[in-house]
C-alpha cells in the first residue's frame, strides 16, 4: 500500500501529457476484447456453474423425518408451503358446493352423450373472482375412480374428451373405463387476446406469458393459478366422494403443460392418490431455454422435478416419456409487436427422464418400511403413440387396483350438441379473470409492504438506520438474490485511455468471482495535491450503454441522454468512476436473468457485488475520501441507483454509497410492470428480464428510497420522459419525502422536475452532489 500511495501522489502533480500508461498500483490491462463482452460472457460461465452446484447441493437442503408416515408428512409441510409460495399458488379456495352447470335459455348444459358416458359443460369456483371452466365426463355405470384430466395448454377440453380431432383422447378413455373425469380449460399459447385496444397495444405475447408478466411482480404465476384450479377440481371430486359415501381414489393426469400442473398438484395435495405425468418430467436445469412462463424464482435451490415428485411419495406416480407430447418452437411471430421472450419446449429425452426418475425413486425406497401398503410403482412408459393412450390409462387403474369397465366399441360416437359455443370466448373469459386478479393484487399489495416496514423504528434517523438493516437484508435476499461477499483478490488492471486538460482517464478491470469482473473508467481531475482526498461520484450508464457514453461530449450519439455528466463532474473537481454494468448485449444479458432466476438470483445479484468490489478498490486510492462516495445513474443506471446504494451503505470498515441520485427511472415501479392500462408498462415492451419476483409485496421504489435513508437521496425527472408520467413519479416520491420529513431529515431529499426528455439534467443534481459530498472547489464546466 505505501508504494501505491507514493506512486499515485507523483502522478497527480505531473502534466497529463506525461501520465502513466498504467494507474500506479495496478497491472497493465492488456486484453483486446471489449470489457462489456468479457463481463457478460464471464457471468454466463459463472451462473452455469452455479446451476450445476445448486443441483448437487439440493439434496442436502432437505430435512425429512422417515420414522413414520405421519412424521414424514409433517416434515414436508415447510417444503409444500415454500413450493406454493414460489409458484404463486396462494389464497384460500372456497368450500366446494358442487359443480355449476353452464347453460342458457337456448342451450342445455349437456354437451354430448353415448351409451358409455355423458359430457356436461361446467365451471367451479377457485378463489376470489377466479373460476375454472371445462367439461365433466360421467360414466353411465357407477364410477370406479375420479380423475382431473389436464390437457396441454393448446388442447381444449373438447379435444381430450373425444369431441374434436386430437392427438389424445385420454379423458374420454378414462370415462369409458368407468372414471368420472373433470377436464379444466388451460390458458393457451395463442396471442389473440394479448392486447389492449383502448391504448393501441397489440403483442405476440402467448396468453400464458401475458399472465406471467402481469403476475410475476406481485407474487402470482400462471402455474400457481392453474394449480389452484386443479386443486379446486380435487375439492369438487372429494365432495362427490362424501356425497356418495364412497372413497374412490382421486387421480390427477396431465400432458405437456398439463403434466407440469399434475406434478405440482400431486406434490401439494395428499388427497391425490395417483399422479400421472406425460411429456413434462425431466431434469430441469435448462429451464431457462423453455418458455418464460415456466420461469419460477428460486425453484432449483430446493425443487428439481425429482424433489417435487418425491413429495408425492408414498402415493402413486407414473411418468410417461417417449410419447408424441406437444412441442413448441417459440412464441408466434406476427405483424404485431414481437416482444415475447424466446423459449422452446422439446419432448423430454427418455434417458434424461430416467436419470431424474432414479433420483426421485430414492424417496419411495426410504418410505418402504413405514408405508408398505401405499407404495406405488414408479414406472417409465415408453411409447411412440399418442400421450396417455388407452393402454396407459388402463395401467393407471391397475396401479390403483380398481375394477375397470369394459370398453364398449359400440358405445357410439360423441358429438358436441352446442350450437353457439365458442372455445375462443371461453379462453378470453378465463384469461381476463386471471389478468383481473393480477390487477386486483396490484392495488392491494402495498398493505403487505406497509406491514413489513412498520417493524423499523422511525423515532430518529439513527434509530431508523439501525433498525432498518434487517429490512435491507431481506430485500437484498428476497428481491435481488444474494451472493456471498467476494473474497478473491481483485487484482486491479488498468490502461490509460483519456487525457485532457481537466482530467485523465483509465480503463479498469477488477476480479469479483472466478470469471466475473467489474470494469469501468476512472477519471482523475488534474491539479490534485499530494495528500488531498476528494469525493467520488460513481456515474452509471443505462441500458445497452458503456462508461464512455457518460463521458462523450457534444456531437456524440450518447450526449443527448448523458450530457457527458461524468466529464462535467470531473471538470468540477470530483473523482469520477463510470462502471460498466452487464445490461448490454441484447438477449445475451437477458438470458443471464433467465438462467439466474431459477436459482434465486438476478442481474443485480452480480451488479451489487461488482459495486462492492469497486468501492473497496476505490477506497484504497490515496486521493479518494471513502466516506464521500456518491452514486448517480440514468435510466437502467437509475434503476441501479435504487438498488445498489440501498444495499451498499457505509459501515465500520466497509465503504459504501453515502448518497444516491436516480435519474430517468424513479417510478411507481410495480405498477409499471403489472399494469395492463398504462401504455408505458413493461408489459408492452421486449424487456422481459425486467421483472422481479413478488416485488409488490416486498419493496416498491418508495420503500427502496426509504432504505437509502438516512443518506441523501434525489430524483431527477423530465416532464417528457416516456418511462412514466409525472403523476406516477410524484405519487411514489411523496412517500419518500414524508419518510425523510418524519425522520427530521427532510433537507436530505429532493426531486427536480424539468422540462425535458429522458436525460441527465445536471442542474440541481450537481448542486445536490456538491452540497452533500461537501465539495466546495467548484470549477466552471
Amino acid at each position: 500500500m505505501p508504494r501505491l500511495i507514493v506512486a499515485f501522489a507523483l502522478l497527480s502533480v505531473v502534466p497529463p501529457s506525461t501520465a502513466s500508461e498504467t494507474l500506479p498500483g495496478t497491472r497493465p490491462l492488456t486484453t483486446g476484447d471489449p470489457l462489456d463482452e468479457q463481463m457478460v460472457a464471464g457471468i454466463d460461465r459463472f451462473v452455469m456453474r452455479r446451476i450445476r452446484q445448486e443441483r448437487d447441493l439440493r439434496p442436502g437442503r432437505w430435512r425429512l423425518d422417515f420414522d413414520s408416515l405421519e412424521s414424514y408428512q409433517r416434515s414436508l409441510a415447510t417444503y409444500r408451503d415454500r413450493l406454493r409460495e414460489l409458484i404463486g399458488a396462494v389464497g384460500n379456495r372456497p368450500d366446494a358446493a358442487g359443480l355449476e352447470l353452464i347453460a342458457t335459455t337456448i342451450q342445455d348444459a349437456q354437451v354430448a352423450q353415448n351409451t358409455a358416458m355423458t359430457i356436461t359443460a361446467v365451471r367451479w369456483p377457485v378463489q376470489d373472482a377466479i373460476t375454472a371452466e371445462g367439461l365433466f365426463l360421467r360414466p353411465t355405470d357407477s364410477p370406479v375412480a375420479r380423475v382431473v384430466a389436464i390437457p396441454d395448454a393448446d388442447w381444449t377440453p373438447e379435444m381430450v374428451s373425444g369431441l374434436t380431432e386430437s392427438p389424445s383422447r385420454f379423458a374420454a378413455d378414462l370415462a369409458s373405463l368407468g372414471c368420472e373425469v373433470l377436464v379444466p380449460t388451460l390458458i393457451d399459447r395463442d396471442v389473440r387476446f394479448s392486447k389492449n385496444d383502448a391504448i393501441g397495444r397489440k403483442t405476440n405475447l402467448p396468453h400464458r406469458e401475458f399472465v406471467y408478466r402481469t403476475g410475476f411482480e406481485v407474487g402470482r404465476h400462471i402455474i400457481g393459478y392453474e394449480v389452484n384450479k386443479v386443486l379446486a377440481a380435487v375439492d369438487q371430486l372429494e365432495l362427490r366422494n362424501r356425497n356418495d359415501q364412497r372413497n374412490l381414489p382421486i387421480v390427477v393426469m396431465g400432458v405437456g403443460e398439463g403434466g407440469l400442473l399434475a406434478l405440482h398438484s400431486g406434490a401439494l395435495d395428499t388427497r391425490i392418490a395417483a399422479t400421472v405425468v406425460s411429456g413434462y418430467f425431466d431434469q430441469r436445469e435448462r429451464v431457462w431455454q423453455e418458455p418464460i412462463y415456466r420461469n419460477v424464482w428460486d425453484q432449483l435451490t430446493l425443487f428439481g422435478d425429482a424433489e417435487i415428485a418425491g413429495m408425492i411419495a408414498p402415493r402413486h406416480l407414473l411418468i410417461e416419456s417417449g410419447s408424441a407430447s406437444p412441442e413448441v418452437d417459440g412464441p408466434p411471430q406476427t405483424e404485431l409487436r414481437n416482444i415475447a421472450a424466446p423459449g422452446q419446449i422439446r419432448r423430454p429425452d427418455p434417458a434424461s427422464v430416467a436419470v431424474e426418475l432414479e433420483r426421485a425413486s430414492k424417496r419411495w425406497q426410504r418410505l418402504r418400511d413405514v408405508a408398505p401398503s401405499q407404495i406405488g410403482a414408479i414406472e417409465r412408459q415408453v411409447s411412440t403413440s399418442a400421450p396417455l393412450s388407452l393402454p396407459v390409462t388402463r395401467d393407471v387403474l391397475r396401479m390403483l387396483d380398481v375394477p375397470m369397465h369394459s370398453v364398449d366399441a359400440d358405445a357410439g360416437t360423441l358429438s358436441d350438441s352446442r350450437t353457439g359455443f365458442s372455445a375462443a370466448h371461453r379462453q378470453r373469459r378465463q384469461l381476463r379473470e386471471l389478468v383481473a386478479d393480477t390487477q386486483r393484487v396490484l392495488r392491494s399489495c402495498h398493505r403487505e409492504r406497509e406491514r413489513r416496514f412498520e417493524a423499523a423504528d422511525r423515532a430518529s434517523a439513527d434509530r431508523w438506520d439501525q433498525t432498518s438493516q434487517v429490512l435491507r437484508e431481506q430485500v437484498h435476499q428476497e428481491l435481488f438474490g444474494q451472493l456471498p461477499v467476494p473474497t478473491m483478490d481483485p487484482d486491479p488492471r488498468s490502461r490509460l485511455i483519456l487525457q485532457t486538460d481537466d482530467f485523465i482517464g483509465y480503463e479498469i478491470s477488477l476480479d469479483v468471482y472466478p470469471d466475473v469482473i467489474a470494469a469501468g473508467i476512472l477519471l482523475l481531475p488534474t491539479g490534485m495535491n499530494p495528500g488531498e482526498r476528494r469525493p467520488v461520484v460513481v456515474c452509471q450508464h443505462g441500458l445497452e450503454g458503456t462508461p464512455m457514453e457518460t463521458i462523450d461530449g457534444p456531437g456524440s450519439k450518447a450526449y443527448r441522454a448523458y450530457k457527458s455528466f461524468s466529464a462535467q463532474l470531473a471538470r468540477r473537481g470530483f473523482i469520477v468512476y463510470a462502471p460498466q454494468n452487464p445490461y448490454r448485449g441484447g438477449d445475451a444479458f437477458r438470458v443471464l436473468q433467465r438462467k439466474s432466476n431459477p436459482i434465486g438470483l438476478s442481474l443485480f445479484s452480480y451488479i451489487i457485488e461488482q459495486h462492492r468490489v469497486a468501492l473497496r478498490w476505490l477506497a484504497t486510492l490515496p486521493h479518494v475520501d471513502s466516506q464521500r462516495i456518491g452514486f448517480y445513474g440514468l435510466s437502467y443506471g437509475g434503476k441501479t441507483a435504487m438498488r445498489v446504494p440501498m444495499v451498499l451503505r457505509p459501515q465500520a470498515g466497509q465503504p459504501g454509497y453515502c448518497l444516491s441520485i436516480c435519474s430517468g427511472d424513479f417510478n411507481e415501479w410495480v405498477a409499471k410492470n403489472v399494469s395492463v392500462d398504462a401504455p408505458f408498462s413493461y408489459l408492452w415492451t421486449g424487456e422481459y428480464e425486467i421483472y422481479e419476483w413478488n416485488m409488490g409485496h416486498v419493496a416498491n421504489y418508495a420503500e427502496l428510497g426509504m432504505l437509502i435513508a438516512p443518506r441523501p437521496f434525489m430524483v431527477e425527472r423530465g416532464h417528457s420522459d416516456g418511462v412514466a408520467i409525472d403523476e406516477w413519479v410524484a405519487w411514489e416520491y411523496a412517500k419518500v419525502r414524508r419518510h425523510y420529513d418524519q425522520l427530521g431529515i427532510g433537507d436530505r431529499t429532493e426531486i427536480e422536475f424539468f422540462d425535458g426528455p429522458h436525460t441527465i439534467h445536471g442542474q440541481r443534481s450537481f448542486d445536490f452532489l456538491q452540497r452533500h459530498l461537501d465539495w466546495r472547489q467548484v470549477q466552471a464546466p
